[in-house]
């Protein structure tokens, strides 16, 4: 009888017990870090993440890059260097995009992981010429030849390496570009596309207003979620490439407001 007595005392917590944990940290410290939880309960980060997967499809958390954040925390904004979730996803939606370049002609090339994935693929063979306001992606884009690089000015966020002000905007004002690809923290079927902060929204809007066609890229993480600055419309966007993670409600509530959805 003492043998299993000990056998069951030692056991892993089950899933609600680890959940309990995981949302009373969130509370008293306003943030969860996956590994530390999972160090505290003796199970595998792969079994906190999928708990907090769970969570956050309840409504009660937002995942983020190594944890969780308040799903309040409509500011919260990582590190463009720290966005390394859904890289696989990130990197099949970037590839789908390179079929809505020009074959010649120009493009606008928005800050984000998912666009700086783009420009990484980008064909050395074809004559772009190419603005960008994301640092990282303009010196990326330097070595390829047949590429005309245009970064657009301005002060340089650290937080994701894209230039806002109005150097940038006034920049923006004087070009016409044949598509602009774009990022956003949040798409929301009611409000719209959102970002914490509200220089980049208003970069955001310019570009809208300086592309023929827009195209967004964004893992299915994006939608659903509200950030605090609203940056665009659905109706602005021509087209969504998300990846096959987006629950089907959800795609269901996009296409019904009329936006274009293209999986992979």
């Amino acid at each position: 009888m003492s043998g299993r007595a000990n056998s069951d005392s030692g056991r892993s917590p089950y899933s609600p017990q680890r959940q309990h944990a995981i949302l009373r940290t969130l509370r008293a410290s306003g943030r969860v870090d996956a590994a530390d939880i999972a160090r505290q309960l003796s199970v595998t980060s792969e079994t906190v993440r999928k708990d907090i997967i769970q969570l956050e499809r309840q409504g009660l958390l937002r995942r983020v890059h190594g944890g969780a954040v308040p799903i309040g925390d409509l500011s919260y904004e990582p590190a463009v260097t720290a966005r390394v979730e859904y890289a696989e996803e990130k990197e099949r939606i970037a590839t789908a995009a390179l079929a809505q370049l020009p074959s010649s002609g120009s493009i606008l090339v928005d800050a984000g992981s998912t666009t700086a994935r783009l420009a990484a693929l980008l064909p050395d063979d074809r004559e772009l010429t190419v603005f960008t306001n994301a640092l990282p992606i303009a010196l990326t884009l330097l070595t390829r030849p047949h590429l005309t690089v245009f970064p657009i000015g301005g002060r340089l966020r650290s937080q994701t390496l894209a230039t806002v002000g109005s150097w940038a905007a006034r920049m923006l004002g004087d070009i016409n570009v044949d598509v602009a690809f774009l990022g956003t923290n949040g798409i929301s079927a009611q409000r719209g596309l959102t970002t914490p902060d509200p220089e980049e929204a208003a970069i955001k809007r310019l570009m809208l207003r300086s592309a023929q066609r827009k195209v967004l890229l964004a893992d299915h993480s994006k939608v659903g979620h509200l950030s605090v600055c609203k940056h665009a419309d659905i109706a602005d966007i021509d087209l969504l490439i998300t990846d096959t993670g987006l629950p089907p409600d959800q795609l269901a509530a996009l296409r019904a407001i009329g936006l274009t959805v293209e999986q992979t």
